[in-house]
């Protein structure tokens, strides 16, 4: 028999070359997986098929994890306000945790012994595979040829077409990934530190310019309905994107760490993900505490921190995802945004659970639960601590 094999598959160059070499010279039985996280047509799927079985593979599967992804992961990408290092909403390092948890599931599914993903050894999904394969199966072999071999883009080509294998593999001058919580734009541009991204390089370019305000309703912190339409929180960041990537919202370049210490800057259009942060963000000001938004500050930033290293499957995850849960009590209410070509902007708020009430007094104006003496005395015991302090310190 020959030996059971699951490869994480996405239909590129360095995947292909893994069903080939695994399947040909190594005598396994590849069984090809994809994982949809929001950036795959039906047609793409069959495409993906197509090759996959032309390459050698056993069989090809596409599971379907987009309600998986939002549940286990942007629902608490939301909820904790998450931007990396301000400004990377975590579109596509996130999905990675997702497409890893449905293939190891998939490989036990079937008793397969190996598992193979085509990662290189100088990014960082090299690490958010291995550590969710290791940790969740360590009796399954991991096997990565192109990490392993240390192979170039020409050598995969001139190997597949020694193979009978001459498909068009020309490089797309922009490497673009696209999934539910964004698109990542990558290109010559993204390797320098100084140079921009064309307009031509995003997917979707501007198509409106009339200003649009739109009322984004949350419930618990989830997206529930778009100008009073109710739908699922999956559907109304569909929903969401295409409305506002029309407006060629959401663009921007990250620089970050990577989980292998070196810099890394990627291009990225998250038009919905943007606007939804902001828009959420804006709501629980109005209707948490000051000590809330504080901690949840805090472990909303490790939150996003971890998830980016790999390490979900850590148990404090699971401690942080049940406090940013019960965080969104009260945030309740709706959002008002107007979009503009290339930004957005928050209007305001509407919450039965608004703070900003004016029967307790209207901050800089009047106030109607204290008295002029009350304020004396609480700014007289503030004063306190730091008076004796001076008292103590100065001159000595």
């Amino acid at each position: 028999m020959k030996k059971k094999l699951v490869l994480a598959y996405s239909g590129g160059l360095d995947t292909s070359y893994c069903v080939k070499h695994l399947s040909h010279d190594l005598g396994y039985e590849v069984h090809a997986v994809s994982v949809n996280t929001g950036g795959f047509s039906a047609e793409e799927t069959k495409k993906m098929e197509e090759k996959a079985l032309l390459m050698g593979a056993s069989t090809y599967k596409n599971i379907d994890a987009v309600q998986s992804f939002y549940e286990k992961v942007i629902k608490y990408l939301v909820f904790g306000n998450v931007l990396k290092n301000n400004t990377y909403p975590l579109s596509v390092s996130a999905e990675r945790v997702v497409q890893a948890l449905e293939i190891i599931n998939y490989a036990k599914s079937i008793n397969a012994s190996f598992i193979a993903h085509g990662s290189t050894g100088a990014g960082n999904d090299q690490v958010r595979f291995d550590l969710i394969f290791q940790v969740l199966a360590p009796e399954i072999e991991i096997i990565t040829p192109i990490r392993d071999q240390q192979l170039s883009r020409e050598a995969e080509i001139a190997y597949l077409q020694d193979h009978g294998i001459s498909l068009n593999w020309e490089k797309a001058k922009y490497s673009v990934n696209q999934g539910l919580w964004g698109t990542s734009v990558g290109g010559a541009e993204t390797l320098t530190s100084h140079l921009p991204l064309p307009e031509e390089a995003y997917p979707s370019q501007l198509k409106e310019t009339h200003p649009k305000q739109l009322k984004l309703s949350f419930k618990k912190g989830e997206l529930i309905a778009i100008d009073d339409e109710k739908g699922n929180p999956v559907s109304n960041i569909s929903k969401l994107q295409e409305i506002a990537s029309a407006y060629a919202i959401g663009r921007d370049i990250h620089t970050g760490d990577t989980i292998i210490g070196i810099k890394g800057r990627v291009g990225f259009e998250a038009a919905a993900p943007m606007v939804i942060l902001k828009a959420h963000h804006a709501l629980e000001k109005h209707v948490l505490t000051k000590w809330q938004q504080h901690h949840k500050e805090q472990l909303g930033n490790w939150y996003g921190m971890l998830l980016h290293e790999g390490q979900y499957l850590d148990e404090v995850m699971r401690n942080i995802e049940a406090f940013l849960e019960d965080s969104q009590k009260k945030v309740n209410g709706d959002v008002f945004v107007s979009l503009y070509p290339y930004r957005f902007t928050i209007d305001g708020i509407q919450s039965g659970h608004d703070l900003m009430n004016a029967s307790f007094g209207s901050y800089g104006e009047m106030n109607k639960a204290w008295t002029a003496a009350d304020a004396k005395g609480f700014i007289r015991l503030l004063s306190n601590q730091n008076k004796i302090y001076q008292h103590l310190n100065t001159n000595s």
